[in-house]
């Protein structure tokens, strides 16, 4: 993949069916790039990308370093190469997206992706237990998840911006995952509250979606619900 250039495995649409059984592996995910966010086999814990090593964010906040042999059935990845970089004051969430839309490049109709290093005055996240039985969908799992408030943490915040239209096959919007500095908790971002650091930005136009082959896939009844989506994504 040439620098900024998304790959993404699978479909949101499809965790959204409770399709999450297989997937491609973590080596083959790490030949992707070098940054990226999704989740495992049967949406267990979020999954963060950072400087080339795949970490799962465990229900409960705890991370795990992935074996390459794990299973991912849906990720978005790229070899990030900031094409700005500046340091920045964060007073909530919504400071990312007015940040974001400050950027020269910036269209609503092109993919941003972005990575913040700091400190976090602090921050709220999320991670799932994953699937109770198969076929489970998303806005279920997501009704059991953990939430897990940090106060005065350093980490790293990793996110892609994708464009309304998208909806489905990515998250609409902002979708950004968090690992501390230790790299021993974090997951899906819910909320920020007074941030300070650098915030790294490159507009992605090169997209490539790998669908999956599973008869689960393949059997699946795929819609775009945009209410379920918006709602388990915060």
């Amino acid at each position: 993949m040439g620098d900024n250039q998304i790959y993404q495995f699978s479909l949101v649409n499809a965790l959204m069916a409770g399709v999450s059984d297989s997937g491609i592996s973590v080596e083959q995910l790490l030949a992707k790039g070098n940054q990226g966010i999704g989740t495992f086999a049967q949406m267990k814990g979020e999954l963060l990308m950072l400087d080339g090593k795949v970490y799962q964010l465990l229900d409960g906040g705890q991370t795990r370093v992935a074996d390459n042999t794990d299973l991912i059935p849906y990720a978005v990845a790229t070899n990030f190469v900031p094409q700005s970089t500046c340091e920045v004051s964060l007073k909530s969430k919504d400071s990312i997206y007015e940040l974001l839309e400050q950027f020269p490049e910036y269209s609503s109709n092109l993919f941003l992706v972005f990575r913040f290093d700091g400190h976090f005055q602090s921050l709220i996240c999320r991670t799932v237990k994953g699937q109770e039985y198969e076929g489970q969908p998303l806005a279920d799992v997501g009704k059991n998840q953990h939430v897990q408030p940090y106060e005065s943490i350093e980490g790293t915040i990793v996110g892609f911006r994708s464009p309304e239209i998208w909806q489905g096959f990515f998250v609409a919007g902002e979708h950004m995952h968090f690992v501390s500095a230790d790299r021993r908790e974090g997951g899906h971002v819910l909320e920020v509250s007074g941030g300070q650091g650098k915030l790294s930005i490159a507009v992605a136009r090169d997209i490539h979606i790998e669908l999956p082959s599973s008869d689960a896939f393949n059997k699946a009844s795929l819609s775009v619900d945009d209410v379920g989506i918006k709602a388990v994504e915060g």
